[in-house]
């Protein structure tokens, strides 16, 4: 690695630590309802809407009341697609999105993972982007996070039978936490140059003529074939350029604070009016891992022993560092085959990433955004190398446990931290605990599905879409590489990521239902089993430690979570991987 890239890192994560404990100090007084200026607002807000703030609920009433609520988002994404030709803020005319396309988007942003078939520049209207689009950016955030204050309470409170008030934590989240950082990121955005507008797009004079090749259509609009059956195209010249103006700089703050990904352009944060200086891939970079890192001193002051929130930050650390140090060390190597032509590219692998990033901050931003559960892009991962691709993939594998989304990482390590404790208790004999907890069969069958739901949809959908004609349609290349890029597309969308393998074709029915279908219960697939734990672990009584109490704040603790975070989340996909990326690396050396 690179001198650079040793810096930026440790630039990355000092900033994040000292920015991620005090927002943590923040997150505790607004969610413990002790901060005056929340209270005069939410007062009114809840009596209007005839919200009991007082009246808390079990683990059943809030995962309803969750589902309940993002159930309704999603039929009103969906509705605003549809009829988006007939509402306002639609200057460039934009028809209604087809159904399936629909469908898989507003399951996509409301289960917080922004997978786009489509781009949305040429796709979705300026209503459609802030008042679907953004706002679920807001909302999906909102719920990974009251979900992981849900389970923290489980193991704050003893002989409880509620874990919260759903609709009151919702509120908290969005209005005192969300809203704010988001404006504070969009307006920093804003001073690096990301555009915030209503404005028609804009044609502008190119400084050279463009010459291209596109598609002959037929009077039906529908591309023309010869006698032969081959597609018929004409040469175009243009001298003009058509920009796509739009409200980005408030979509995109919350887009990266929020870990959703979902761009306002095709191009994602690797257009300039997303992300234009390398500052401005800093802020971006530093907003997606903000609140999953504070959530782990958050957890450790709830629970009343930092050292705890400390420990998971650890692990959490560990891990992100060996994925950053492998993406950019495997992207800073030259591909063979170029080298063997006598090319030696400066530096390692530039194909697929902006010059004005460079490789050490695309590398860094593909580690940080797959592991979290974010999916946003500055460069093409489908361009990287075949390990430098493989460690996204793994990062995602893992569970989006490293760092995570926001909230989504830590109930998955938390999960996790349970599961560890339970093979620890194993090892000698002695019923496990965890902060005071018994860990009993409730609870691992809730930690078990919680872990399990994902490769199961991943592993299924892959091999589903590898075995017929409507998933391998799709595929740009075959081989390894398309074989890794179907495996990419349902890890990213049962993990809740939203990032993609750009070499597969996934805006057509098969791929928008199927993996509609990775996203809806890779999202609540993971709540459910989740917030059953918190309740349980709610009713439970606190134990005192004793001699035989395994410390959940040391090293060794750390050492047995990275452990099994690695074995029970990454054996699953290792025959997988084994068939895509480490399979084409092999490739590219024989080849060579």
């Amino acid at each position: 690695m690179s001198d650079h890239a040793w810096l930026l890192l440790a630039a990355f994560l000092l900033v994040l630590f000292v920015a991620g404990k005090a927002l943590a100090m923040y997150i505790v007084r607004v969610m413990d309802g002790r901060l005056r200026v929340c209270g005069a607002i939410e007062r009114p807000l809840f009596r209007w809407c005839g919200i009991r703030a007082g009246e808390e609920s079990g683990w059943l009433a809030y995962a309803a009341a969750l589902l309940l609520f993002n159930l309704l988002g999603l039929l009103a994404v969906y509705a605003l697609q549809r009829l988006q030709v007939f509402l306002p803020l639609n200057p460039q005319g934009f028809a209604g999105v087809s159904p399936d396309s629909a469908l898989n988007t507003a399951i996509s942003f409301v289960a917080n993972t922004n997978w786009q078939g489509y781009g949305g520049e040429t796709t979705m209207s300026y209503l459609t982007q802030m008042l679907g689009l953004t706002v679920q950016n807001f909302l999906s955030a909102a719920t990974g996070i009251v979900v992981a204050i849900a389970l923290i309470r489980g193991f704050v409170r003893h002989s409880a039978k509620t874990i919260g008030n759903a609709w009151v934590d919702l509120t908290r989240v969005t209005l005192f936490i969300l809203l704010p950082l988001s404006f504070a990121i969009a307006i920093g955005l804003a001073s690096q140059g990301v555009i915030q507008n209503f404005s028609a797009y804009k044609e502008v004079a190119t400084l050279d003529t463009v010459h291209y090749v596109q598609p002959k259509l037929d009077a039906a609009g529908q591309p023309a074939v010869d006698a032969a059956g081959q597609a018929l195209s004409d040469s175009v010249s243009t001298q003009t350029q058509t920009l796509a103006m739009g409200p980005v700089a408030s979509q995109e703050a919350i887009k990266m604070l929020g870990t959703n990904g979902g761009g306002f352009f095709n191009a994602n944060s690797a257009h300039p009016f997303e992300n234009p200086t390398p500052l401005a891939n800093f802020i971006e970079m530093l907003a997606i891992f903000l609140i999953p890192c504070a959530l782990c001193f958050v957890f450790g002051e709830m629970v009343g022993d930092r050292r705890q929130g400390w420990a998971v930050l650890a692990a959490m650390t560990l891990l992100f560092v060996t994925l950053a140090v492998a993406a950019m060390s495997f992207e800073q190597q030259a591909n063979p085959l170029l080298t063997a032509l006598g090319v030696d590219p400066a530096g390692g692998n530039m194909e697929g990433k902006e010059a004005r990033f460079g490789i050490a901050d695309s590398a860094l931003f593909a580690a940080i955004t797959t592991a979290a559960s974010c999916g946003a892009v500055n460069a093409m991962h489908d361009s990287f190398s075949p390990l430098g691709g493989m460690v996204p993939l793994v990062a995602m594998q893992l569970g989006e446990v490293v760092f995570g989304g926001t909230g989504t990482g830590l109930y998955g390590m938390l999960a996790f931290a349970v599961l560890a404790v339970f093979i620890a208790g194993l090892m000698v004999g002695r019923t496990p605990e965890y902060l005071g907890k018994k860990i009993e069969a409730h609870e691992m069958k809730m930690t078990s599905l919680a872990i399990l739901v994902t490769p199961l949809l991943v592993l299924l959908g892959t091999a589903v879409a590898a075995s017929v004609d409507a998933g391998r349609v799709g595929v740009a290349n075959p081989g390894a590489h398309g074989f890794s890029e179907i495996l990419y597309a349902f890890t990213s969308a049962a993990n809740n990521n939203g990032s993609a393998f750009a070499g597969l074709s996934a805006n057509t029915p098969f791929y928008n239902v199927m993996l509609g279908i990775a996203m809806w219960f890779g999202r609540f697939g993971v709540i459910v089993p989740v917030l059953a734990m918190a309740g349980s672990l709610a009713a439970k009584k606190r134990l005192t430690a004793g001699s035989g109490t395994l410390p959940t704040h040391g090293p060794l603790f750390v050492g047995l979570l990275v452990g099994v975070v690695l074995l029970v989340g990454l054996l699953n996909y290792i025959p997988a991987l084994a068939l895509g990326p480490i399979v084409e690396h092999l490739q590219l050396w024989v080849a060579r």
